[in-house]
């Protein structure tokens, strides 16, 4: 089973950030032993299952102090038991990362990092309100290799208006060339309640056209591949052994409990989430917002739609047994259409997207839902 906890603070809001967190850290120590409360009162919810993993994401879950993580760490082994080989993963942002502060963190057991660098090229950084520079980024990288941290992931943004070809190219190189196992390569979405959402509302920011976002995405897939970095989801590419088992697990639609506002849980057949506002949060009994029991279509939906991203696809004998049960038509006509475009192929009774479908996955999963 799987723990994810959300630290919902950062220093600035970044541009195009439209997750749940605050600017004001002063309550900090207060949201954390609030997460701690609410570990003990979740504490059936996997049914004491072995955790394989454990992830602080966020918001800067890299503002955790020692104080702050030792409490955490402790209140999880009160009530759950951490596997042996458990692959436990902190995001940072690139100057947090001291050779003092990843030598800290290793010592606590956080064995991977996922380091939000988004771009070596500075003009970006600045656009989208990082608060690094690319110097940063490589001696942060730099830094964990050292406290002896070996499974380092990083997070790279394409699709960004202005950036050229060229300049790509630079933070693929440079990404590349600092060893890391993982990176994660996200197409810049501009969402309407972030700045950059504003601006395109008022006219003053442009995204790039959808070819413009495809080529970009096949220059990164195509860089990646041929450094040996395999793409087993969309937006993921890793060497090998080095997939994110955290998030595999979701992919896989395995069970975990999240833990802090906005966070979401999964047992299998339902799904809950927390409030995503801080002081109701921290209020006691205020944590939980909602529940939804999972209908078989929401659970075959949802399986389309995070299978079809990755490389294992989708099992076509499942399938077309769900939409069998369902009394639903089998979407064989939608699934030879895709093939004959070449967004997809069938392998070994599963179907995998390829090529320009890779692109499009959301879509396509979206064209055959069960409604």
């Amino acid at each position: 089973m799987h723990l994810y906890l959300h630290i919902p603070f950062c220093r600035q809001a970044c541009h195009y950030c439209d997750f749940h967190f605050s600017t004001n850290t002063s309550r900090k120590e207060e949201m954390v032993n609030a997460m701690c409360r609410e570990i003990a009162e979740q504490k059936d919810y996997l049914k004491g299952a072995e955790l394989k993993t454990i992830y602080f994401g966020g918001g800067t879950p890299s503002l955790l102090n020692t104080g702050n993580l030792d409490l955490i760490f402790n209140t999880i082994r009160d009530y759950h038991t951490i596997a042996n080989n458990a692959e436990i993963t902190l995001e940072a942002n690139p100057e947090d990362l001291t050779l003092d502060y990843c030598q800290l963190i290793a010592s606590k057991g956080i064995n991977r990092l996922s380091i939000g660098i988004q771009s070596f090229q500075e003009k970006n950084l600045v656009l989208m309100n990082r608060n690094h520079q690319a110097s940063d980024s490589i001696q942060a990288i730099q830094n964990a290799q050292k406290a002896g941290i070996n499974n380092i992931s990083i997070d790279l943004i394409y699709g960004i208006p202005s950036n050229s070809e060229a300049e790509l190219a630079e933070d693929l190189e440079k990404a590349t060339s600092l060893r890391v196992q993982h990176i994660s390569a996200y197409s810049l979405t501009v969402e309407p309640k972030t700045v950059f959402g504003v601006q395109k509302k008022k006219g003053t920011f442009l995204e790039i056209p959808d070819f413009a976002m495809a080529n970009a995405f096949n220059q990164v897939r195509d860089y990646l591949e041929s450094k040996g970095y395999e793409g087993y989801e969309t937006s993921n590419f890793a060497k090998e052994g080095h997939y994110s088992v955290h998030n595999t697990s979701y992919w896989q639609q395995e069970p975990y409990l999240g833990i802090g506002p906005s966070a979401h849980s999964f047992n299998g057949h339902s799904r809950q989430w927390n409030v995503a506002n801080n002081a109701k949060y921290m209020a006691e009994g205020q944590a939980l917002a909602e529940k939804e029991e999972l209908s078989p279509a929401d659970q075959l939906n949802e399986y389309l739609m995070v299978r079809l991203r990755t490389k294992w696809g989708i099992d076509l004998n499942y399938v077309r047994e769900s939409f069998k049960k369902m009394g639903q038509i089998y979407p064989e006509k939608e699934f030879q259409t895709w093939i004959a475009k070449g967004f997809a192929r069938i392998e070994n009774d599963s179907l995998l997207l390829e090529g320009e479908g890779k692109l499009i996955a959301d879509r396509l999963s979206s064209d055959i839902f069960v409604v």
